[in-house]
């Protein structure tokens, strides 16, 4: 059974899931007329809370918003996914990524944007955002059935196992092992159940409390992530032009780890990317869904910046660090270990424990907003009263993903996580040209408000 589940995984993250994100994707940036280029410095003008309005409609601020979404993709896949896709696919992998980058910027515009224009109610008459109430609100009540599929899916492909995993296997190697403290599976146990307290503190509140949490942890987390990384590459600075040069020269020969398969390196990179940012699965409609706003373009303008900071930004910086410190031709085949060992390099006795603390801060962030999501899925298909029953769920999973080998496991998960994509896509396709009149309406009275 186990053999079929991870068959399952490797096809649906294989072909049919990158045509539908990459071609549904690239379908929405030239029917936009290139947003993520055009709408960028109004989306930066957005962010610094220019246009709030704080009688609109929602929970919380766009900032807060965008803050939890990308507390939920920067993560383990900007250390981990970077590492890999460049052990896998050589640098010019991460070409393909900026490209996916640029594409995912068009399709979280769109998604997002509809997560405003079609919001629903749930049983309890609160407004909710998400794919769930954009495929109901938005096609109609015979479509229900790929809202339902969704949070389906969702309920299960959300789960944070993976960071709890990850986390663990870091802790013990990092810290607990060169220190004596490592004691196998009790070990395990009481990393497991310490983490599920810390994120049963932030989760049961709310997301407000999420939100709070997230934007104050997220721009801490990036910083000292980032301080490491410069200082690294400031070490290293000569090489970096070159490594730049590399990526880009690679991308096209796939000479470097494939021999010359392009087609695959191309395919390494659009696959980390899509699992790196998330554009197009449906997570980030679901919390800026949330936003106090009444204005969907808007909305969907600064959701398009969560690839950008997520691939653009802090994949490229890390693969940076991995090329210059000559760790990517080792062979190492594991993304974490394989980003540990850049760090330890380019900072020698230090690297390993700033990894350490920035893969910690990143676990617990995406397991803060994962819960959200998948809150917000049990909501639907069971009613707002039996909600809460879902984060107790979500809380023992955070044992179980700690003490657990979860090869089959996560291949499971991942194979569920992907079926999102599907109705998300469709929909946002299906209703893409709402959000191009409403693009069009948007911008012709902001241009008539800036100059007044």
């Amino acid at each position: 059974m186990g053999e079929y589940i991870i068959a399952f995984s490797n096809w649906i993250w294989g072909t049919p899931l990158l045509l539908l994100l990459t071609g549904g994707g690239f379908f929405m940036l030239v029917y936009s007329g290139f947003i993520p280029f055009r709408g960028l410095k109004h989306a930066m003008k957005v962010v610094g809370g220019k246009y709030d309005d704080p009688n609109a409609s929602g929970d919380i601020t766009s900032l807060q918003a965008l803050s939890s979404a990308i507390a939920a993709t920067v993560g383990l896949g900007n250390i981990s996914g970077v590492a890999l896709a460049i052990g896998t696919g050589g640098p010019g992998a991460i070409f393909w990524m900026w490209v996916s980058a640029f594409v995912g910027m068009a399709t979280k515009f769109f998604t997002c944007t509809l997560a405003i224009m079609y919001r629903g109610k749930d049983s309890s008459g609160h407004i909710q955002g998400g794919p769930m109430y954009v495929i109901e609100e938005g096609m109609g009540k015979k479509w229900r059935f790929l809202a339902v599929i969704f949070c389906v899916a969702g309920i299960m492909g959300l789960l944070a196992v993976f960071q709890a995993n990850q986390l663990t296997e870091v802790l013990r190697v990092v810290m607990l092992r060169p220190w004596g403290l490592d004691y196998g599976q009790s070990t395990r146990w009481i990393i497991g159940i310490t983490m599920m307290i810390l994120v049963a503190i932030v989760i049961l509140g709310g997301i407000q409390r999420i939100a709070k949490v997230a934007s104050r942890l997220v721009p801490f987390m990036v910083t000292m992530y980032f301080l490491g990384v410069f200082v690294i590459l400031y070490k290293n600075l000569g090489a970096v032009p070159d490594m730049l040069w590399h990526i880009i020269e690679d991308a096209f020969s796939g000479k470097a780890v494939l021999g010359g398969a392009v087609g695959q390196v191309i395919i390494t990179g659009a696959r980390r990317a899509a699992f790196s940012n998330e554009a197009g699965i449906g997570t980030a409609p679901m919390v800026h869904g949330a936003s106090r706003t009444n204005e969907p373009v808007r909305e969907g303008l600064i959701a398009m910046l969560g690839p950008f900071i997520d691939t653009i930004v802090v994949c490229t910086l890390t693969a940076l660090v991995i090329m210059v410190t000559g760790v990517w031709t080792s062979g190492e085949q594991d993304g974490v270990l394989l980003t540990l060992s850049a760090f330890e390099k380019g900072l020698p006795g230090l690297g390993k424990y700033i990894l350490l603390v920035a893969v910690l801060v990143f676990a617990l962030s995406t397991m803060f907003t994962y819960s959200y999501y998948g809150h917000k899925c049990f909501n639907y298909l069971f009613g707002a009263d039996k909600a809460d029953y879902y984060n107790y769920f979500y809380l023992i999973t955070i044992v179980v993903g700690a003490v657990t080998s979860l090869k089959v496991v996560m291949s499971f998960v991942d194979g569920v996580y992907a079926i999102m994509a599907f109705p998300t896509m469709l929909s946002a396709i299906y209703l893409s040209p709402k959000v191009i009149a409403a693009t069009k309406d948007y911008f012709k009275r902001m241009k008539i408000l800036d100059k007044q």
